[in-house]
């Protein structure tokens, strides 16, 4: 699950559907499509649509020099508008240090889902939670880590890797959430005047908490929204983290997406301007609760902390077209 660091705002005019060419998508010919379908073939087998099902069949028996004409020949590009600016941001794995059991340095666990909030919706805020001692000696702790700041950024990416002393790995992914909306706190510090909106990036803010530790924790209670994780036993250390399909994702070309505008699965064409220019297809294969619009993606960059300074910087301008089967993009015409 993919996070972002603003939630979008809502729609302001009618979402609209335009068909167009492949010669319309700036670079089309210059990217890797071998790439894309690998990445696209991980998750097709698992969706239920009839249409997305037979592709896939068809998809399966390409090859890598025939992966250029197969998305050019099954489907057909369509830029989705809904009157929000377009945006596009990145996120990451992160790699914490933890260990199983609570001692020394390791004070801040990590928290799997409580019963009785998977059935309240919203249930406790972050502050309630992690102050009223209701999670107290119940055994919810997948682990502790060392740095309270670094945990509300595994939040905010949704899954990550907690280092143990000995070597070993334990990987997280999303759990569930307590039901509250997510909230910025780079934007509450923007809003306070601390620091302006192009100054604001993961790392200025993990340094602010930090030089402030008392108003630094009063502004992570600034953000209600709480989540959980469970522990991913069946993932290989070379694989990228579960998305929203219970996949994993692959470094530049997986997305999170709005799916109430983009289906899960479906290939995306990005064009990305600002610094690091990039023209690619990636496949929507993620979620993420400030991923809101038509025009509004996460891209994955990969885990570490290299991935993470990337997917930091990135909050630039451009636009998204998704490929949709033929008859589906046809279909949205206002006389299909």
């Amino acid at each position: 699950m993919a996070a972002g660091p603003q939630a979008g705002a809502e729609p302001t005019e009618e979402v609209t559907h335009d068909i167009l060419g492949f010669d319309q998508l700036d670079g089309w010919a210059k990217d890797d499509h071998a790439a894309a379908l690998a990445t696209f073939l991980v998750t097709c087998p698992d969706l239920d649509d009839p249409d997305w099902r037979s592709l896939c069949a068809v998809a399966q028996s390409h090859t890598p020099d025939t992966a250029r004409a197969f998305f050019e020949l099954f489907f057909r590009p369509v830029l989705i508008r809904d009157g929000q600016d377009p945006l596009f941001t990145g996120y990451f794995e992160p790699e914490l240090d933890g260990a199983r059991y609570r001692g020394g340095r390791f004070q801040y666990p990590v928290y799997r889902m409580p019963p009785e909030a998977k059935s309240a919706n919203p249930w406790m805020t972050r502050r309630e939670i992690l102050t009223s001692g209701t999670m107290d000696g119940r055994g919810l702790e997948i682990a502790w880590v060392d740095d309270p700041v670094e945990l509300f950024f595994l939040q905010i990416q949704g899954s990550g890797r907690i280092r143990l002393e000995n070597g070993q790995t334990i990987r997280v992914g999303y759990g569930g959430a307590n039901g509250h909306p997510y909230r910025s706190i780079g934007v509450e510090l923007v809003r306070r005047g601390v620091y302006s909106a192009h100054q604001v990036s993961a790392q200025v803010i993990k340094n602010w908490v930090r030089r402030n530790p008392g108003p630094g924790t009063e502004l992570l209670f600034h953000n209600p929204s709480y989540v959980f994780f469970r522990e991913l036993r069946n993932v290989a250390p070379s694989e990228g983290p579960r998305g929203a399909m219970n996949r994993s994702v692959t470094p530049l070309r997986s997305l999170a997406v709005d799916p109430k505008f983009t289906p899960l699965g479906a290939p995306v064409w990005l064009e990305k301007d600002g610094a690091g220019k990039m023209r690619r297809l990636m496949i929507a294969q993620d979620t993420g609760s400030a991923i809101k619009g038509a025009q509004r993606a996460d891209i994955f960059f990969g885990t570490g902390d290299a991935a993470g300074q990337a997917a930091g910087r990135l909050r630039d301008p451009g636009r998204m077209i998704v490929l949709l089967p033929i008859q589906r993009a046809y279909a949205l015409l206002p006389d299909g």
